[in-house]
């Protein structure tokens, strides 16, 4: 990023997402010159993440443990686990859309209320559906999984100049066997791969949070240290 100075924002201290018995604060960007595909990237690059219009990074007085992951699809080699996952669903196609269905909402409501009622995200409404995965500077595009006709899983993923963002994957609560968050995110890998993006960003790796540490599976991977991407393989995690 340039040294130009940064409008920000500092949320007031609240219990942490992740971590028991913690405080988080965020900084927000307030400045309108980032908003466009390009200065998100940047933001990207300097740890920061996306929620609907607004783009944050952890600000913590007592806590570091929120680094962002991203991983190089040219360099990604699957495990036995994913490789696994990735045979059990030869049958699911899957194909990009630029535009929202009807069908997506109906999905995630299903998903959130079956898979996460204990979570800050329940009970699921068409507004919270919208002020989370939608952004009006920068429209998502919709990795949609079907098996045969049916429509089960979307993984909401930002497009950017050199890099792909994971937004969030929602999928069809009865289908929970066949891994289909692993399956998403190697599916935007291979996506990454295809349109030739250098990157594809999972947002923040917790160690201490067992919710986020599937992200750490994907070898190898980088992740935001001190303000230095570090790289990590399977020998050094």
């Amino acid at each position: 990023m340039n040294s130009r100075p940064l409008r920000v924002g500092i949320t007031p201290s609240h219990p942490c997402s992740y971590l028991p018995d913690q405080y988080e604060q965020l900084i927000v960007i307030m400045d309108d010159d980032y908003r466009s595909p390009q200065g998100y990237e940047a933001l990207l690059q300097a740890g920061f993440r996306r929620s609907g219009n607004d783009v944050y990074r952890p600000h913590c007085s007592f806590c570091s443990e929120c680094h962002s992951l991203r991983i190089n699809p040219k360099e990604f080699v699957p495990n036995k686990q994913q490789k696994r996952v990735f045979k059990k669903n030869k049958d699911i196609r899957w194909q990009v859309s630029d535009a929202e269905k009807p069908a997506y909402y109906a999905l995630y409501d299903r998903y959130i209320t079956q898979r996460h009622s204990d979570g800050s995200m329940y009970p699921p409404s068409h507004h919270q559906y919208q002020q989370f995965l939608f952004c009006d500077w920068l429209p998502p595009y919709f990795i949609e999984f079907y098996k045969e006709d049916e429509l089960i899983a979307v993984a909401v993923t930002d497009i950017l100049p050199n890099s792909l963002s994971a937004m969030y994957t929602f999928y069809e609560p009865e289908f929970e066997s066949r891994s289909l968050g692993t399956f998403a995110i190697l599916c935007q890998l291979e996506l990454a791969r295809k349109i030739k993006r250098e990157y594809l960003y999972l947002g923040y790796q917790v160690d201490g949070c067992k919710k986020m540490n599937y992200k750490s599976t994907y070898h190898p991977h980088e992740r935001l240290v001190d303000k230095v991407w570090k790289k990590y393989s399977n020998n050094s995690d």
